[in-house]
Formats: C-alpha cells, structure tokens, sequence
C-alpha cells in the first residue's frame, strides 16, 4: 500500500477524482487503519477505496458521511469539478498575526479549521499540547510564504503517541517518525521552522514510500490560450490573497467550455506552483513594511476599536452587504471591508474602494465609522480621499500594491 501524499487536512475533505464519489464528502476517522486504504485527500475515510492511501496497525473505526457545508475553503487540493465551487464555505479562523521578532515565519492548520499566522515557539508548542482530541488531531504546518510540497505535520489522539512528518520538497522525500511526547514534536518543529541546522537531528526518521511520482504531460494550448490563462492566474498572484489550491482550481477552470476541458487538475496544480514560485522570488527584494501590509495594520486597529474590518471580503458589494452583519462581534458599531473586485483594482493600479457603515443603519453613525477608518488609514500612513459624506466611498489612494503571499 502506498501512503497518502497530501498534507492531513486534504486527508480530510471532499473526496478526489480516482476514487469517484462526486458530491460526497468522505472522511478519515483516522489516518491510520490496519486493512484499509485511505483517499489522498480530505475525508473522514472509505474502507478499501482505490484512490491509494496509507496503511497502519489501529484497528478500523466506524465510517461516516460528512455533508458538504462542512467542508471549508482551500483544503481540496484536487476536488472534481462542481463539487464545491458553487458553494461558499465559512470562512476559517485566522489567529495570532503579529510583527514580535520572536515570531516564527509559519501558518499552522487545525484539524478544526482554525489557521494560525506567525505563532511564537511557545505557541506552537501550546498547539501541540493541546491536539488529540476528537475534531483536534491534527497540525499543519507551512513555511510563509507557502513553497509547494514543503510541510510539516503532526497526529496524536489521546493515548496514543505522536506521529510526526515531513517533507521536503517532493512526495519521493517525504519522512516520518513516531515521539512519544508534545515536547519532542514542538522541538523538532520549531527548529524546522526556524531553519536550523540538525534540527532533524536524533529522531529515527524513515522514508516513507509514496509511490511513483506522476508525470505531468505538457499543456496543449494555443500561444493565445496559454497567454489568457497565465495573465489570469498571474492577475489572482498579484492580488496576493489565493491559495494555491485556489489558483489551481483557477487554472483549471479558466479554459473551460461547454465540450472542452483543456487543463487537468495536475496540469493546473503545476502551472499555479511555478507562477507562485515566480512572485515569491519578486517579493524576496521587497524591503520594509508594503502598503497591504500597512491596511491590514489599520483594519486590526479597527476591529480591536470595535470597527469588524474584513479584507477581500466575498466576491462582491451584493453578497458582502448580505454576510458583513454575520460577521460582527456583539458589541461592534459598525463595519468596513472591500470585495475582491476592489482588491483587483488596486491591483491593477487604480487605489483600493474601502466600504463602510454602522450597524443601526444610521447615516449618523455611518459617518462617525467612516471617520475612524479614515483617521486609522492615516495613522499608519496612507493616503485618503473622502469628503465625509457617508453616502461615498473611502479611497485609498496613491497605493502601491505588493502584498506578500503567505499560503
């Protein structure tokens, strides 16, 4: 048997083209089970499924179905088409962004959907602790910004030890090693992190046996085609806030008509890993603090001031007015976002439309919230334009975007 070759979260989600289960979501109970072969990717787990797997010694746990709502975004790495894309997942947490020199340069996942950026060691360490419970097995682990095929993970449920992985690079240098305490794995994890020299030092690592590695076959576009897709996916780069797994299912689906579909899943995947590739190497001369990253210092500020500020927040106004009174806290006032056609505009040059209200409904209070964004904005240096009028846009404007990727 072949072991699973995804990260544990896409062990864990919808189900994958080999093994067939169109809109169904299947997922492991556990990782590990003797006598059966786990799906690549998300799912609670199907007993002898063909799509290969990993083999272990625990004993089968029962199976369950999952709806689809419980899936959450960027987890399906190679879902089949229409499975989830016509369906808006809630969105994860994301925790712990913090500037402190102590930080390590990491986003950790939880199995329970929480994402944390820029944890300290001691944080990681609390994380690994914490794991091994029912829904909160799991760590992921990610350099940022993201490199494919680069992870590390852990699995522990109560009782049992820790079962710690890594790899490096490619599926053929992917290696594992079994710790019998939460100490070990944030040691062995926090000098992966940091980079250090024999941090994998003094554990038993073994290869593990991923199968052959699959071709990818070249795409078969014309010089027009070729030029349309990587002009959309570069375009989703620079606005700097997709996935990866979020810029192959782009590519895939770019070219699609009603009777063709010209780019594979693994054809996608490649395409969108070298062009990642690419715009980390543009950002690594990138000096100092960039103007994104100077937004997201002052929607913290908000929403610490009781303003919910939310980035890249849906795909346009309609759906974002709908959603933004969900995502208030109990006491918020009001509320400021921008949709991602706001964010591909400021990509393009043209300054970022910044949307904002109270959550009364009152023109007096939506003018007393545009305000605190404006003065926000200023106060970590970026320009505005505004005349006060609560019925208008803030603008940010002259914006250089060049927001760093992470995942």
């Amino acid at each position: 048997m072949r072991a699973c070759d995804e990260p544990w979260p896409n062990r864990d989600r919808p189900h994958t083209e080999e093994c067939g289960h169109d809109r169904v979501v299947v997922a492991a109970v556990r990782p590990h089970a003797a006598g059966t072969v786990w799906c690549p990717l998300p799912g609670t787990a199907m007993a002898r499924c063909p799509g290969g797997g990993r083999a272990g010694t625990a004993a089968p746990r029962l199976l369950r179905r999952v709806a689809l709502r419980r899936v959450r975004p960027g987890w399906c790495r190679r879902a089949l088409p229409g499975t989830l894309r016509r369906r808006r997942a809630r969105r994860p947490t994301v925790r712990g962004v913090c500037q402190s020199l102590r930080r390590l340069e990491i986003g950790v996942q939880t199995e329970d959907g929480e994402r944390h950026v820029r944890v300290s060691a001691e944080e990681l360490a609390g994380l690994a602790r914490r794991i091994g419970g029912e829904g909160d097995r799991f760590l992921v682990v990610q350099r940022i910004p993201d490199r494919p095929d680069v992870f590390a993970q852990v699995w522990h449920e109560s009782g049992g030890g820790y079962t710690l992985e890594h790899r490096d690079g490619a599926a053929d240098r992917h290696f594992q090693v079994a710790v019998d305490s939460p100490e070990a794995v944030s040691a062995a994890m926090t000098g992966w992190a940091r980079q250090e020299a024999g941090w994998d030092e003094g554990l038993a690592w073994e290869l593990l046996d991923m199968g052959p590695l699959r071709e990818v076959p070249p795409l078969d576009l014309d010089e027009g085609e070729r030029e349309v897709l990587e002009r959309r996916v570069r375009e989703a780069l620079v606005g700097g806030y997709a996935t990866r797994a979020e810029l192959a299912e782009l590519a895939e689906e770019c070219l699609v008509t009603a009777d063709r579909r010209p780019v594979s899943r693994e054809q996608a995947e490649a395409l969108a890993d070298r062009l990642w590739l690419e715009r980390v190497g543009e950002q690594a001369a990138w000096q100092g603090e960039t103007d994104p990253e100077r937004l997201t210092r002052a929607f913290r500020a908000l929403q610490e001031a009781g303003i919910t500020a939310r980035e890249n927040f849906t795909c346009c106004r309609t759906c974002s007015q709908a959603e933004i009174g969900d995502e208030g806290g109990p006491d918020d006032r009001g509320f400021v976002y921008f949709h991602t056609q706001c964010t591909d505009s400021a990509a393009a040059g043209n300054g970022l439309m910044l949307l904002y209200g109270g959550f009364d409904g009152s023109s007096e209070t939506t003018a007393a919230v545009g305000r605190e964004v404006v003065a926000a904005l200023e106060a970590v240096g970026l320009g505005v334009e505004w005349d006060g009028d609560p019925g208008q846009a803030v603008t940010v404007t002259p914006l250089d975007w060049r927001r760093r990727l992470i995942r």
